[in-house]
């Protein structure tokens, strides 16, 4: 089952079902899959609603910051809720183990030896990992490889 058909049939599973929270948060990815759509006047291939996914997750995570460094516990708990249904839609994430590994094959094959070669490693590491590691994360991690 592709991504959108599976969003469709969860959003009427959580209507049935009641949860708010999976409900509000699937139709605020439907809606901006329907966007971009719409801007992009063509139907979306399953790596750009992935995207999608992953520019909503990333949205949440930062939101999830601001709330935890302004004492709003209430919207916390929230937000935390929406990245777990954001993150059943995701392909299985890589540990960290799996991804310092992958990191070390970047550089190892780009030939990188300092920050200055950055780029190289990221331009090469960031199609292997898209959807399964955050770009931060990752970014920390070339970082602490190349010091």
């Amino acid at each position: 089952m592709d991504l959108r058909a599976r969003l469709d049939a969860d959003m009427k599973q959580a209507m049935k079902d009641k949860d708010k929270i999976r409900l509000s948060t699937i139709r605020m990815v439907r809606t901006a899959i329907k966007n971009a759509e719409i801007d992009q006047q063509k139907t979306l291939s399953e790596d750009e609603v992935l995207a999608i996914l992953n520019r909503e997750l990333k949205q949440r995570r930062d939101s999830l910051q601001a709330f935890e460094s302004a004492g709003r516990v209430d919207l916390v708990e929230a937000v935390k809720q929406e990245i777990d249904v954001l993150m059943d839609y995701l392909p299985k994430q890589l540990s960290e183990d799996e991804l310092t590994e992958l990191v070390r094959q970047a550089i190892q094959e780009t030939g990188a030896s300092s920050k200055a070669d950055m780029g190289k490693v990221m331009s090469v590491l960031m199609p292997k990992v898209k959807g399964r590691a955050d770009g931060k994360v990752v970014n920390q991690l070339v970082q602490q490889h190349l010091q």
